[in-house]
């Protein structure tokens, strides 16, 4: 790794646009373990420029999650901190005048191609077999020209400039030189016509003001590199030293997907697992392998840390290890008094049994009904679910029910905000794409989520459920009554967002 010069400074950089995922917390924990290992310190910042999709309950999931397990940070926007603010949606200004900068040195330049023409030029370069990317037909418009589109009202975005030879070499702590050519950069779009910067000059600007010294996170963003490395040039700044980690796996090497694993740390959270077990999981794919223990502390981490120990193959999202580790710290961690204390904070504590009391009273004769009304709020997976269960009394076809499984789950994974608006609204649209009652496709998912063919509302039991353990349950179901084909998902798909029929 490149000699440290400065106070270590690290940060994790999410973006509040869903559920907190278990990728964020494995990338925070070497950021963290990194900082501390060095003296240095660790700042939280929210990436919220996408305004459409970013949300406050998404922001204060992401927080909780991470101090769930463990982790704090020295600056942030809810600690505050003499770098802020740490929300991109409040520091419009400041990216403003550095974007204003580039234009200004001619290292940038306003385009007001249309999105028709930009469609266009990325078909012809598709069918002609190229890579595609801007062609650069804004490069050559005038300060005058440019002054005739702004009074005309034209809306236009600003680019940044990519050198027309040569190579950018970006240095990796774990790759070491990966070289691009500046023909295969494309001329990255930095202000977007709202006046908001994409995440490329933010993230550039941020860094550099907060002094940010390591950059570490994933290998995703390898192929942006040359485009920061070009801004940090244009700007005079020295960059920070970057490390591309290797991402999540599925056991079958696939890419981590919430259509595979449960992905949102919230789902293990709420699954109840413990924090110290999930901090250690991850922290085994920082550790080397020759590492007997396999538990280990947070501390120890810290103090074994070497990012040259994490493997480029990409780790294992095991879940049998996690539940391994979890059954440890259950058995050898906690006295009984403290198992105790564990389990009320995970489900019997006001917060979660209220709203449960609340729609449990109006279904109750006795207490003792409790039980079986409400064993669901307690549980991931339903226990000793079938088929020939899921289908009970079910109206629908079967392959009906399965296309309404995948076009609820899709409808889901696409809100913004989660409530029992959207979990409603959800459902009726689902029958109104499979031209059936609402109450034939209530009763599937009824049984599906809950277990029963009634008991509590169900959009409000949904909605308590939370996302992730709902996306769990009709995963499942789907597996016990067959798993979609990639055939049947594109059907299903074209249904869902087929234009309404006429009445």
């Amino acid at each position: 790794m490149t000699a440290i010069t400065r106070p270590v400074r690290t940060r994790v950089a999410p973006s509040p646009t869903g559920d907190p995922h278990v990728g964020t917390a494995y990338i925070a924990l070497i950021n963290y373990c990194f900082a501390k290992k060095h003296g240095g310190e660790f700042l939280l910042r929210i990436e919220d420029t996408d305004q459409a999709r970013s949300t406050s309950q998404s922001e204060t999931m992401i927080l909780e999650s991470l101090r769930w397990l463990g982790l704090s940070w020295d600056e942030g926007p809810d600690v505050g901190g003499p770098h802020g603010p740490y929300r991109q949606s409040e520091r419009s200004a400041i990216y403003t005048t550095y974007c204003d900068q580039l234009l200004a040195d001619g290292h940038a330049f306003k385009c007001y191609c249309t999105p028709a023409q930009l469609s266009a030029s990325r078909a012809a370069q598709i069918a002609a077999k190229q890579p595609p990317k801007y062609d650069g037909r804004c490069l050559s418009l005038t300060v005058d020209d440019c002054a005739k589109h702004d009074a005309e009202g034209l809306p236009h975005v600003v680019r940044m400039k990519i050198p027309t030879s040569g190579t950018c070499v970006v240095q990796d702590t774990l790759r070491g030189e990966i070289a691009f050519d500046y023909s295969v950069v494309d001329m990255q779009v930095l202000m977007k016509s709202d006046g908001l910067p994409t995440y490329h000059l933010a993230n550039v600007v941020d860094d550099h003001l907060m002094g940010i010294t390591h950059v570490m996170r994933g290998e995703e963003w390898i192929s942006s590199a040359p485009k920061h490395l070009l801004l940090y040039q244009y700007f005079g700044w020295e960059p920070p030293v970057l490390t591309h980690l290797p991402l999540l796996r599925n056991a079958d090497k696939s890419k981590l997907s919430k259509r595979k694993n449960p992905t949102s740390i919230l789902y293990y959270q709420r699954a109840g697992y413990v924090p110290q077990a999930m901090q250690n999981f991850l922290g085994l794919f920082i550790k080397s392998a020759s590492e007997e223990d396999e538990k280990t502390s947070l501390q120890t981490l810290i103090d074994e840390f070497d990012v040259h120990n994490i493997s480029l193959g990409g780790p294992v999202f095991d879940t049998s290890k996690l539940d391994w580790l979890n059954g440890r710290y259950l058995r050898e961690e906690l006295s009984v008094s403290e198992f105790l204390d564990a389990v009320k904070a995970w489900a019997l504590n006001d917060s979660y049994l209220m709203p449960i009391a609340e729609m449990a009273q109006a279904r109750i004769t006795k207490m003792s009904d409790l039980g079986g009304l409400t064993a669901m709020f307690f549980m991931n997976r339903i226990e000793g679910m079938t088929a020939d269960r899921l289908r009970d009394g079910v109206k629908l076809e079967q392959d009906a029910q399965r296309a309404a499984y995948t076009i609820a789950l899709q409808q889901f994974d696409g809100m913004i905000a989660w409530n029992k608006e959207g979990v409603e609204a959800t459902l009726r649209r689902t029958a109104e794409v499979l031209d059936a009652k609402l109450k034939d496709v209530i009763r599937p998912f009824y049984i599906a989520i809950t277990g029963n063919a009634q008991g509590v509302p169900l959009f409000d039991a949904i909605t308590h459920l939370g996302r992730d353990i709902i996306r769990e349950r009709l995963r499942h179901a789907m597996e016990l009554l067959g798993p979609a084909t990639s055939k049947e998902v594109k059907a299903w798909t074209d249904l869902l967002t087929a234009p309404p029929k006429a009445e």
